[in-house]
């Protein structure tokens, strides 16, 4: 059979397939305008933000931050906690020296902080859909931290190792610092240094010194004379121990009364000498002696005598090492010089005495003082000004109450006291072996266990129950360091200047105006002007 021809042939099926493509294409069409029609007029038909008819209880629920930072899922705490977690590491970053990621930490914070602003203005809390790209991006950053070793438990060992060192410095620096505050409390001004040259020079080369030295032995008398005031001042300090002398002679109605018994070491003895005898301090009598001549005065009766000779006290107090566990004011060798801890052998020295007044040479007197030699002591040995005003200066403060030696017998809430100014009666003392009891106490401290420092927690433990309180007026103290009450001041009959800075160095005013003053830096703790001065020699002029 022939086949027809190509234009002979019948198009049905290409013409159904064609029509019914482009109906589908119509469709499609039809569909994607009616969408987009759709689309806009659900926009339009939404009213802008401004516009919503918002409750205002709506409003004040949006404003609710605690709420919302309470909130388990809320995604502005966990965006919040991701700040505060970056900008501590953005710190570690940057101590670490890798500024790479700090800045990526920076700029991711910058970006968590705009959605939180954003939300915060429009007054609607943030949903997952707008803050899951920031959250992720900063959760891959604090996941880095850990790879860079910037996790919890690293930061933390280096924190504690930065604080280690930052300890360590600081106690170096505090160390320095109490040795430089030490020497500059203890020494004297450069101006002053050829002082106690120049008169022990007067004291061996004036044969007038010598004369006056010999007729002063007529008043011998005096020394033993119980019906007159007695004073003892044990030191080392010229100018300080004239000011004592100066300024108690000076307020006395009748100074021909007052004798002051001066002791001093074997180095300072002649000057001393020379100074009290070619001055008059106002009719005073004044003895001055060295505790060199003592001859009880020995390493078989007094403990700190002996305990110099063991070699791990003076290991201790000498060899300038310290492992930082005791502070270096513990170490101050001054501590065991005889003329601190003379105090305790009053009797000894002053053998014929009944009755002394005990004076630093750190005070000044500013008013009569012989009512102390009528109080009444009721029996006890030693008349003090108590200063337990504070919980600072009772007896915990001074004593270790974890030994079972001082917390048997001590209340740790007795009231302290103050050396400085104090009446002692030496009939009682004698009667009650009050030496034997410093004696018990310094033994049992060879190891420095029951106290650390100076006279003043063993003459606590001395004088427990033996002490009599007087009127605080009789006694100021806190001049020299810290500020005190001008009314005190004015009431006060002693002056003490406890603190590093001296009053000897005021007096120098009272030079006559021929000699240039030394530099001296004024007392500026009280703004109290001293007017009792000391008397310069004009034979020692050139030492300025």
């Amino acid at each position: 059979m022939r086949r027809r021809g190509l234009d002979l042939r019948r198009p049905v099926r290409r013409r159904l397939s064609n029509v019914v493509w482009w109906i589908m294409c119509g469709i499609v069409v039809l569909v994607f305008f009616i969408l987009i029609l759709t689309k806009e007029a659900q926009i339009d038909s939404r009213p802008s933000l401004s516009k919503r008819p918002y409750h205002y209880d709506r409003i004040l629920e949006g404003l609710n931050i605690t709420d919302e930072m309470l909130s388990p899922n809320s995604v502005t705490r966990q965006l919040t906690d991701q700040i505060s977690i970056a900008k501590a590491l953005v710190v570690i970053a940057k101590e670490s020296n890798n500024l790479q990621y700090a800045w990526e930490l920076s700029a991711q914070i910058r970006n968590s902080q705009t959605l939180l602003s954003n939300a915060a203005t429009r007054r609607t809390p943030l949903i997952v859909g707008e803050s899951e790209t920031a959250v992720r991006d900063m959760a891959l950053l604090l996941y880095q931290a850990q790879q860079l070793h910037y996790d919890s438990a690293t930061m933390i060992m280096r924190l504690k190792a930065k604080i280690q060192a930052l300890e360590e410095q600081m106690s170096s620096v505090s160390e320095k610092s109490s040795k430089y505050g030490q020497i500059a409390a203890e020494e004297v001004p450069k101006t002053l240094y050829c002082l106690g040259v120049r008169l022990t020079t007067e004291y061996f080369g004036n044969p007038n010194l010598q004369r006056k030295l010999k007729e002063r032995k007529q008043l011998d008398a005096k020394l033993r004379d119980n019906s007159l005031y007695h004073f003892c001042v044990f030191s080392d300090n010229i100018l300080a121990s004239s000011v004592v002398v100066n300024s108690t002679a000076l307020n006395y109605k009748n100074p021909y009364e007052v004798v002051f018994h001066l002791v001093t070491d074997e180095i300072n003895y002649a000057a001393m000498k020379a100074w009290f005898a070619m001055n008059s301090f106002w009719g005073a009598t004044v003895e001055v002696q060295k505790f060199d001549d003592f001859k009880w005065l020995n390493a078989s009766y007094v403990p700190v005598l002996k305990q110099l000779q063991d070699a791990e006290t003076q290991s201790y107090y000498f060899s300038g090492h310290n492992d930082g566990r005791i502070p270096i004011k513990f170490q101050n060798p001054k501590y065991l010089s005889m003329l601190n801890h003379l105090r305790f052998y009053i009797p000894e020295v002053f053998p014929a005495l009944k009755k002394v007044v005990f004076l630093d040479d750190d005070i000044v007197v500013q008013k009569d003082l012989s009512g102390l030699f009528s109080i009444d002591l009721n029996g006890n040995v030693n008349g003090a000004v108590e200063t337990c005003m504070e919980t600072f200066h009772r007896y915990h403060k001074y004593l270790n109450y974890s030994h079972p030696l001082i917390r048997a017998h001590f209340d740790p809430d007795a009231c302290g006291w103050a050396f400085g100014m104090n009446v002692f009666d030496l009939v009682e003392w004698r009667k009650r072996n009050v030496t034997g009891i410093y004696h018990y106490w310094q033994e049992r401290n060879v190891d420095r266990t029951l106290w650390k420092l100076g006279t003043l927690p063993p003459g606590l433990l001395t004088f427990y129950g033996l002490t009599e309180a007087l009127d605080p007026s009789w006694h100021v103290l806190g001049l020299g360091y810290t500020n005190v009450d001008p009314k005190l001041l004015e009431k006060g009959v002693v002056l003490h200047f406890n603190g590093n800075s001296k009053p000897c160095a005021i007096f120098i005013d009272k030079l006559p105006s021929s000699i240039p003053r030394p530099e001296f830096t004024a007392l500026e703790a009280s703004n109290f002007e001293v007017k009792y001065a000391c008397t310069i020699l004009k034979e020692v002029r050139h030492c300025w």
